[in-house]
C-alpha cells in the first residue's frame, strides 16, 4: 500500500473517530490529514522511546500502559496541531482505541483487494 494511500485511509479514520467520540473535533480534512501525518511521525520516532522508557511499568501493568502511552501521544498531537482539539485524557484514550481499530479495517481490505 503507497505511503499516499495510508495516510489517506488514516485521515479519514481520524475524521471519523472525531465524530464517533465526544471531546475530540477535527475542524477540517486538511487538518485530519495532518493530524495523520503527526501520529505517523510520533509513532515511527517518538513511541519507540516512551516505550522504553516506561518499560517497567509497562511490565507491571502486563503491558496496559501502553494504552496511557497512545493516549499521551495523541494530546501531544492535539497541542501540535491547530483545529485538532482533544479535551482530556479518555477522549484521547478512546479516540486511540476507535483510531487503531478503523485504521485496522481500513487496513485488512486494502489487503484484501490485493488479491
Amino acid at each position: 500500500m503507497s505511503w499516499l494511500v495510508k495516510v489517506l485511509l488514516s485521515s479519514l479514520a481520524v475524521v471519523v473517530a472525531a465524530y464517533l467520540i465526544p471531546g475530540v473535533e477535527v475542524d477540517s480534512f486538511m487538518i485530519a490529514i495532518i493530524v495523520a501525518i503527526v501520529i505517523s511521525i510520533m509513532n515511527s520516532f517518538f513511541r519507540p522511546l516512551f516505550v522504553i522508557l516506561t518499560l517497567p511499568v509497562t511490565i507491571l501493568t502486563f503491558g496496559l500502559f501502553l494504552l496511557a502511552v497512545n493516549a499521551f501521544m495523541i494530546m501531544i498531537s492535539s497541542s501540535i496541531v491547530d483545529g485538532f482539539h482533544v479535551s482530556g485524557f479518555w477522549s484521547a484514550l478512546f479516540f486511540s482505541f476507535v483510531l487503531t481499530f478503523l485504521q485496522s479495517m481500513f487496513n485488512q481490505t486494502e489487503e484484501g483487494t490485493k488479491g
